[in-house]
């Protein structure tokens, strides 16, 4: 917390592996058989991408598993009781973990792409493994994540993504496919993909 009594920005990668770690000990999904992923800014810090973190975004697929993911985060302070956010589509809760909005959701809303960071297949199916202590935490695509700031236009979050992509690698043909499916512009989608190809 901050000195308003406000959950606080993360410093740093060691400081989102403390949270995580410490989430995960009490939330195992293996142990409690969740299907989930680690999206939104979190996602990226934890595959090495240098960008500011408000808070960890954990995606559930059943509304049960954030009841019981919940209920594992009893002795950690409780900012939103698990409720249904009809605006949105989501079924959300919220605690405090070591100082940090962690936020579990569901979001139920359909697609009919693979290409969307948070809705239908994506997530569940672009994603690379994380290692966080004694656990794998499942984390979605960069592809995926950085489309999402694209269309954002968000470039303190979209310009580290790049780099990290160009320095490290990236799978262009879905990332070509996520820009096009989101009605990037056709000209900033191949600058994009040539900044990537550029060692």
């Amino acid at each position: 917390m901050d000195h308003n009594g406000r959950a606080r920005t993360l410093t740093g990668p060691a400081e989102l592996q403390n949270v995580l770690s410490l989430l995960l000990d009490q939330v195992d999904p293996d142990a409690l058989g969740l299907d989930c992923r680690l999206v939104g800014t979190g996602a990226a810090l934890a595959q090495g991408v240098q960008l500011p973190v408000n808070d960890v975004d954990i995606l559930m697929i059943r509304r049960g598993d954030v009841d019981r993911a919940a209920a594992a985060l009893s002795g950690f302070p409780c900012r939103d009781s698990p409720v249904w956010l009809p605006d949105a589509r989501q079924y959300f809760a919220r605690f405090e973990v070591a100082g940090i909005e962690v936020e579990i959701s569901t979001v139920e809303r359909s697609a009919d792409i693979d290409t969307l960071e948070c809705v239908g297949r994506g997530p569940w199916e672009h994603f690379v493994g994380v290692g966080v202590g004694r656990h794998l935490l499942l984390a979605v695509g960069l592809e995926l994540r950085l489309v999402t700031e694209l269309v954002r236009d968000r470039p303190d979050r979209y310009e580290p993504l790049m780099e990290h992509m160009r320095l490290h690698g990236a799978d262009l043909p879905l990332l070509r496919k996520a820009m096009g499916e989101r009605a990037v512009d056709p000209a900033w989608q191949e600058h994009i993909l040539d900044q990537l190809q550029q060692h």
